[in-house]
């Protein structure tokens, strides 16, 4: 499910998320995760079964970010934890496939997920105060992980050819696309920079 996928779009549950997953998809990306710390659970749920209804119409996988309980309830593809969230093998009880941040080579080479997210590779405000793992994080992962893996962190199209060029053959962005004017546009900027 996830070796193919090229470009992963991380997006906040927030007004108007059916028309940016909409045109993120038009433009490429290929995996949706909803990720939202901070609304209470009712209204959690309501924006994951709208994005999960425009996902399963446009016949791209959702990820639901730390909560596999709403995950099944919406019937989403997969969780996404990070280091200090449930555990990788929690998370499957749940029947579901994982996926989980890495922020170390350690990390990376202990990882059991089905995926992993490798990063950040830029300092990012969506991951205030963690410093940036840098593109030798990149290159360690190009290298060693044993599962499918997108670069994540502060990568847009000013950066992308570069993070590409240290191995990465699948990113993930949030605000590249959830904030860009033109959703479609920058996803589609995105993709052409990503290997076929």
């Amino acid at each position: 499910m996830f070796g193919d996928r090229r470009l992963y779009l991380i997006a906040p549950a927030r007004p108007g998320l059916a028309d940016l997953v909409e045109a993120a998809v038009r433009g490429g990306v290929d995996l949706v995760q909803i990720r939202d710390k901070e609304l209470p659970d009712g209204e959690l749920l309501r924006a994951l079964e709208e994005a999960r209804e425009v996902t399963r119409r446009l016949g791209v996988p959702l990820v639901v970010n730390d909560r596999p309980d709403l995950a099944v309830l919406v019937e989403a593809d997969a969780v996404h934890v990070g280091q200090d969230d449930l555990p990788v093998a929690a998370v499957r009880r749940f029947r579901l496939p994982v996926g989980l941040s890495t922020h170390a080579t350690a990390e990376i080479d202990a990882a059991e997920a089905n995926y992993i997210g490798v990063g950040p590779v830029h300092e990012t405000p969506t991951k205030e105060g963690r410093p940036a793992a840098g593109l030798e994080l990149v290159r360690h992962a190009a290298a060693h992980a044993r599962q499918p893996w997108f670069a994540i962190g502060g990568i847009d199209r000013t950066n992308v050819e570069e993070v590409v060029a240290a191995g990465a053959a699948r990113i993930a962005v949030v605000r590249a696309i959830a904030d860009a004017r033109d959703p479609e546009t920058a996803a589609r900027e995105l993709r052409s920079a990503l290997p076929v």
